[in-house]
């Protein structure tokens, strides 16, 4: 694979993930979930490393994500370095190191399900992307965390 190739591919994988955190911050989520492929997973994690749910198909995470927002809620995310690495044309790998904040109204109740008001969370983005139909797919993406705070 000639380096100007691998370049844009490694360009069409950041800016696909650059849509996620925009789509997550203005809670657009079918916009979101249609970056996945139709059978793509999103498995987020625990700071423990226990799985926290799994998500299959844009249909579940477009709800499931959905869900984490709502009225009043301010979502922040942010991705900080990155690796990609190119296996093919139509297929890579890589790895974002992450921070989000999730601000839900004073009023919002408290449950086992969403056990804050405000989160603040570190850690990374493991993803495996596909180019379908001529464009950049994520068909598996993991969020690992090394750090979650909580409060009121």
């Amino acid at each position: 694979m000639q380096t100007l190739e691998r370049l844009t591919i490694t360009e069409d994988v950041r800016r696909l993930m650059a849509r996620y955190v925009r789509y997550a911050d203005n809670q657009r989520w079918n916009d979101l979930a249609n970056l996945f492929t139709e059978d793509g997973t999103f498995t987020p994690h625990r700071p423990d490393g226990s799985v926290w749910m799994r998500m299959n198909g844009r249909a579940e995470i477009s709800a499931t994500v959905g869900a984490s927002g709502g009225a009043g809620v301010t979502l922040i995310h942010h991705l900080f370095s990155d690796e990609i690495d190119v296996d093919s044309a139509v297929s890579a790998r890589g790895v974002f190191a992450m921070e989000d904040i999730v601000t839900r109204p004073e009023d919002a109740e408290v449950s086992e399900a969403i056990p804050f008001r405000h989160m603040h969370g570190f850690g990374h983005y493991h993803a495996r992307f596909v180019r379908t139909d001529g464009s950049w797919r994520i068909a598996e993406l993991t969020q690992t965390r090394v750090r979650l705070d909580f409060s009121d």
